[in-house]
């Protein structure tokens, strides 16, 4: 199939999908999609279980390896998302909460990465750097999936701001952590070097490079809208910018998820203020709005059929369960660290862990990650484990965090 082929069957299915969940299920809308992209694969499998004749499964899953969803969301789809999440940012509101975001971006990240490696390397026997690894892209939230199901519950502005802010950026350093350990854990799969030193040197230059690139990007880009007044163009400017973004920091080989997000919080807050027209502000707002859309109901649809591309056993569910554990207790830890070492100097409200530890929903970016490892023998494990994280994140989680954030949200929120 063509790349055309494919996007027309994925948009054809997505809103297949999402019209049954609307009349029937009722899910909220990317869950739902999810949920019947889910059903329908599962049950075309169990077909092919149960009736003789041809393997239609088979067919469908040389079909889904051809999407290379890894590339697809990390070298295209990601970046609309991240910038299309980072445009509602205040960096005003993010400046009040940025230590408690820096903290659970960074130290989370890494406390996060290392309990999943060590609990997943006890638990199956993978090596030490392998399980590593799965803990770095694991850890990523996604920024996209928690601020859809967050945004009925009403949270006051502080503490949106937190979730919204730990994130888009914990995503962007968890990739690089994730590039750090792969050049560990599998020297001579690509480009990265594969000692200590090469791979500070990397982190450093993803994550500060990616930084730079975005700002300076968001800046001159500002800069042209401030001296246009036609709506059309500008969002043409802002399209240009990610696109173009994300493709000039993969050429230059620093972290283009981190250029995204700082690039929307420059755009989505001074670019808003300074250089747009109200009229122009509307047109961006709700441009941006329906991308996130569109494409969020496209990834979570391709997440619901990537269950043709992960080998099941009963050790691999068993395996896949304890890293539903796994995963929260690591999350718990990422949250708990960073609010207690700031405890000392501002208060929290009682809610704040609770609702960042179930609300730290898992997402493509893992299953993308998962996808891209090199080809081995502790590859299917990884990829099966991630895919049932993600699933349990994405549906249990994401189901039931709106009704926890609404009932603990409610406590008096003091930052």
């Amino acid at each position: 199939m063509t790349v055309l082929q494919i996007a027309a069957v994925l948009i054809v299915l997505a809103g297949a999908f999402g019209a049954v969940n609307y009349l029937y299920l009722k899910l909220p809308s990317s869950i739902g999609i999810l949920v019947v992209a889910l059903l329908a694969s599962l049950g075309v499998i169990g077909l092919d279980i149960i009736l003789p004749g041809p393997a239609v499964s088979e067919a469908i899953r040389a079909e889904v390896v051809q999407w290379e969803f890894s590339d697809a969301l990390l070298e295209g789809m990601l970046g609309l998302l991240l910038f299309a999440g980072a445009l509602h940012v205040k960096l005003s509101d993010l400046r009040e909460q940025w230590r408690v975001v820096f903290l659970m971006a960074t130290i989370g990240v890494a406390l996060s990465t290392v309990i999943v490696g060590v609990g997943f390397s006890w638990i199956t026997g993978v090596p030490f750097l392998t399980a590593l690894v799965f803990g770095a892209l694991i850890s990523p939230t996604d920024p996209v999936a928690v601020l859809g199901v967050l945004r009925s519950a009403n949270l006051r502005r502080s503490l949106e701001t937190k979730i919204a802010g730990e994130s888009l950026f914990n995503d962007g350093v968890g990739y690089v952590v994730f590039l750090v350990l792969v050049g560990l854990a599998f020297p001579g799969d690509d480009h990265h070097g594969s000692g200590l030193a090469d791979a500070a040197t990397l982190f450093f230059q993803e994550a500060l490079g990616g930084a730079v690139l975005g700002a300076v990007l968001g800046w001159l880009t500002f800069r042209v809208m401030r001296r246009i007044d036609d709506y059309s163009l500008e969002v043409l400017l802002t399209l240009g910018l990610v696109f173009g973004g994300y493709q000039l920091a993969v050429a230059l080989h620093v972290s283009a998820p981190i250029m995204a997000v700082v690039a929307g919080l420059l755009i989505g807050d001074i670019g808003t203020k300074l250089g747009m027209s109200a009229e122009t502000r509307d047109y961006v707002d709700a441009f941006w709005k329906l991308i996130d859309e569109i494409l969020n109901a496209v990834l979570f649809l391709m997440i619901g059929v990537e269950v043709f591309a992960v080998t099941f056993s009963m050790d691999a569910a068993v395996t896949g369960a304890l890293s539903i554990a796994l995963a929260l207790a690591a999350r718990l830890a990422a949250v708990a660290v960073p609010v207690l070492l700031l405890r000392p100097f501002r208060d929290f409200s009682p809610g704040v862990i609770p609702i960042m530890t179930w609300g730290g929903l898992k997402g493509g970016i893992s299953v993308a990650l998962a996808l891209s490892l090199p080809d081995g023998d502790w590859k299917p494990l990884i990829l099966t484990c991630t895919y049932v994280v993600v699933i349990f994140s994405i549906i249990v989680q994401g189901l039931t965090v709106g009704r926890l954030a609404t009932r603990m949200g409610r406590e008096p929120d003091l930052v």
